[in-house]
């Protein structure tokens, strides 16, 4: 296939990274149904702080451009689909962003067009769910007139080490030659190479077990926490003691949230029952890592009922509100679980993160946040609770939050000196 001309369609976490990173090589057009990102993008500046204005303005100067308009693609012949996959209020599987998607490439591929899924979903989606889609709406036949690959997506929101262009990539097409094209337009941006997986199915497959081993492992983590902490046992000097062994998976407890390792597993738990199996260590794990925001938060108000802060009506400080330490995402953050326990003991509630937009944190959960010069926030509170290791926090003099010496300090991430804390996960 020559003269690759590549249209991503979504300019999230993982399309605008991917999108900026394929136009240094290839003629690319992003596409977005949102007009105010797109707007921002085309000025210079990702709010995701995925990608840093000046890669982004080098490659809008060199011809790289973000549109709302499905006629702008037209004329590309390599799709790559990265919008999100989501699950429901009772953790099913939501694809309609998905089909969606599928639904736009229906409407411009033409013959002899390719067309990439980078979103996480179950073993079968694309084949099964999304061609079908792209079949009807543009009147062309699959592996016939129109041929597909996928690609799954490895961002780590905030991570600026493993960036996309550094990032091993596991590819697969809809037949041998196909995939031999696929791998070979991934290749050619990809400082670490490729994986060629078999099929379609397979790399879909890798991708969603990629985040539910974490989600496994995490659990087993966060549930050693829960017997420590019964005991008396600080966790995290047992892993330190742990980790000396040679083969020893040195891993930490805390929250789960996030788009990814929180989601995913709830795609394949759900396939699984359909073929009749019950994945009963997955569906424990999430059950268990589900549960670790209203842990923090008992184990917050057991420690002020120990040192006689009295909890109702008492003013307490969370710092951190996104999923991760130094990123703005705050998709499925757990700090929301702590929040909500806490709610049943006081309004009195403050939370402080600089790194999050506080508009986008009261359109998605109806709560205002601080911002501001963390000073004003100094001797006000009963008790304060690290939710996110963010840089900013790591160095603080966390007790000149409290109202007195009696205050209480919970370190979720484990990152505070234990002289000044109360508790830690």
């Amino acid at each position: 296939m020559k003269d690759i001309r590549i249209a991503v369609i979504g300019l999230g976490y993982v399309g605008l990274p991917l999108a900026r990173l394929f136009s240094t090589k290839y003629p690319t057009i992003g596409f977005d149904m949102n007009p105010k990102r797109v707007e921002k993008l085309m000025k210079g500046h990702d709010d995701t702080l995925e990608v840093n204005d000046d890669l982004l303005h080098d490659a809008i100067a060199n011809g790289f451009r973000c549109t709302t308009d499905l006629e702008d693609i037209k004329d590309c012949n390599f799709y790559v689909i990265a919008v999100q996959t989501p699950v429901d209020c009772n953790n099913r599987p939501d694809l309609k962003p998905l089909l969606a998607a599928s639904n736009t490439i229906g409407q411009v591929i033409g013959k002899g067009d390719i067309v990439v899924y980078e979103s996480t979903v179950y073993p079968g989606v694309t084949e099964e769910e999304c061609l079908p889609v792209v079949e009807r709406v543009s009147g062309l036949k699959f592996n016939e007139d129109f041929f597909a690959g996928y690609s799954p997506e490895r961002i780590n929101p905030g991570d600026k080490e493993h960036t996309v262009e550094k990032i091993k990539k596991v590819t697969s097409g809809s037949t041998p030659y196909i995939a031999d094209i696929v791998d070979s337009v991934y290749n050619s941006v990809l400082v670490n190479g490729t994986h060629k997986a078999p099929s379609i199915k397979v790399a879909e497959a890798s991708k969603i077990i990629e985040n539910s081993q974490r989600d496994v492992n995490i659990a087993f983590m966060n549930e050693l926490a829960k017997i420590f902490n019964a005991m008396g046992i600080d966790t995290r000097d047992v892993i330190e003691a742990a980790s000396s062994k040679w083969n020893f998976i040195k891993l930490t407890p805390g929250l789960v949230g996030g788009h990814c390792i929180s989601v995913d597993p709830c795609y394949l738990i759900q396939k699984a029952q359909v073929y009749g199996v019950l994945p009963r260590v997955m569906s424990a794990a999430r059950r268990l890592n589900d549960g670790m925001g209203d842990y923090v938060a008992n184990q917050t108000i057991k420690l002020m009922n120990k040192k006689g802060v009295m909890v109702k009506d008492a003013d307490i400080l969370i710092l951190g509100i996104t999923f991760k330490e130094n990123c703005p995402d705050i998709r499925n953050t757990k700090i929301i679980d702590i929040y909500h326990t806490l709610r049943e003991y006081t309004d009195n509630i403050t939370i402080y993160d600089s790194w999050a937009d506080a508009n986008k944190v009261k359109h998605e959960y109806d709560i205002c946040i601080e911002s501001g010069d963390m000073q004003t926030l100094r001797g006000r509170y009963d008790a304060v609770i690290l939710g996110v290791a963010h840089d900013e926090f790591k160095d603080i003099d966390v007790r000149s939050f409290l109202k007195s010496d009696n205050g209480v300090v919970y370190d979720v991430k484990g990152v505070l000196d234990r002289k000044h804390i109360d508790g830690r996960l």
